[in-house]
């Protein structure tokens, strides 16, 4: 028998906020964290736009000497776990520290570190790299970071699969909880990779927006949407068994009822045209969670404002649940805070939980009119203001990495 699983702690550095709250009041107000970059000097660039994170300052978070250990997402990712660790009301003195876990996930790691270490091989010499480039560096370093600051001394581990990080890194945590293997979780992902070599790479692959206008650049399912526009942050969640969270007296947000994840064996960067992979994707996880395609209230889409991935992520959403897909609500959050690459999955599945919670569905900021191609309704023009009693995040990475986590409102019995 599968246990249960619900989600008992959130916590977010974004773009457009560096906790929950402040997250949540801006994806409410249509607040859209995409501006001119500011860490470099984009003169010789193509990209001038970014969703950089605003006024995060480590030590407001973490001890000083121990943040200077740490690079940028390392240091978002323990923000972010501290928080949803504050809200779960969780003591860790009074847990086994051996039945509480850490999985977060990123993409690409520290670009930065890479540059500056390289750039003093190049001046300097090779003896002058810092010692802990590789720490510093490293993608799992997230989750090192993480168990170290919660004191979580359970199953430990890093997914990097590109966007599709920080959802399957939920998802893993989610069935890592179902079968034993631990009865609380921290999941998420973190990442923060605008920097000269994130910019110009993800530029001349020909997949970030050259749009200047902040409002018009990311952009989903729009017919006139160009590319993506990069951002940074963190999602953590905790996730819990059931039983273990009313003993305790945690609050419950919502269940997390079924995981899909599928690859497309098809292309390095482009979706299955068909969107066949997506839609296996979600067809799992609402088989797993027991619910009609037509029980689906909202899809938080991957949506990034490339044009294949918009278009075949629609084709796979009237896939996955055919003549029920035009009563669902569609929308991306990355048309607000960018594309958080391995976090985006994560910030976007705590999108889905505050929706569950508060009946709020929010527009597709900046998205004004639909490609004739994408036919669902993406919640263009105003919010949505209705009861969430199921919803799913989807997530697509590089790779052919497909992943799909549906929530649903709590209620003792499992419908």
């Amino acid at each position: 028998m599968k246990r249960r699983v619900v989600v008992t702690g959130l916590g977010a550095v974004t773009p457009i906020g560096n906790n929950v709250e402040a997250f949540w009041d801006g994806i409410k107000a249509g607040k859209v964290g995409i501006g001119p970059i500011t860490k470099f000097d984009t003169t010789e660039y193509k990209v001038k736009l970014a969703a950089e994170v605003k006024g995060f300052v480590a030590k407001e978070h973490m001890d000083f000497k121990a943040a200077k250990r740490m690079e940028l997402f390392s240091q978002y990712a323990v923000a972010a776990a501290k928080e949803a660790c504050a809200d779960a009301g969780l003591e860790m003195e009074k847990e086994d520290p051996y039945r509480v876990g850490v999985i977060v996930g990123s993409g690409i790691g520290s670009l930065s570190t890479v540059e500056k270490e390289y750039q003093k091989i190049l001046e300097k010499g090779p003896s002058r790299v810092n010692p802990l480039m590789v720490p510093l560096m490293i993608s799992n370093m997230a989750t090192g970071n993480v168990s170290i600051h919660t004191g979580a001394k359970g199953k430990c581990t890093s997914v990097v699969t590109a966007c599709a990080s920080g959802t399957h890194s939920i998802g893993d945590a989610f069935r890592a909880i179902q079968y034993g293997d631990a009865d609380v979780m921290f999941a998420g992902g973190s990442e923060s990779c605008v920097c000269p070599t994130g910019i110009a790479g993800f530029t001349a692959l020909t997949a970030l927006t050259t749009a200047e206008d902040p409002l018009r650049a990311s952009i989903p399912f729009d017919k006139e949407r160009s590319g993506f526009v990069l951002g940074e942050g963190a999602g953590i969640v905790v996730l819990e068994e059931l039983e273990h969270a009313k003993a305790r007296g945690a609050k419950i947000y919502a269940e997390v009822a079924g995981y899909g994840c599928t690859a497309d064996a098809f292309h390095i960067t482009s979706p299955s045209e068909d969107g066949s992979g997506a839609a296996k994707a979600m067809q799992l996880a609402m088989e797993e969670a027991g619910v009609l395609p037509e029980e689906v209230d909202y899809i938080n889409a991957h949506g990034t404002s490339t044009h294949h991935n918009d278009l075949f992520e629609t084709r796979a959403i009237l896939t996955a649940l055919g003549d029920a897909a035009g009563g669902v609500k569609v929308n991306s959050t990355k048309s607000m805070i960018g594309h958080l690459l391995g976090a985006a999955g994560a910030v976007e599945f705590i999108t889905c939980v505050k929706s569950v919670e508060e009946g709020f569905i929010h527009q597709t900021a900046g998205t004004t009119e639909a490609d004739e191609a994408c036919t669902l309704d993406y919640v263009i023009g105003a919010p949505v203001h209705q009861e969430v009693r199921c919803a799913m995040s989807n997530s697509l990475g590089f790779g052919g990495h497909n992943a799909t986590l549906l929530i649903r409102k709590f209620s003792e019995s499992k419908r």
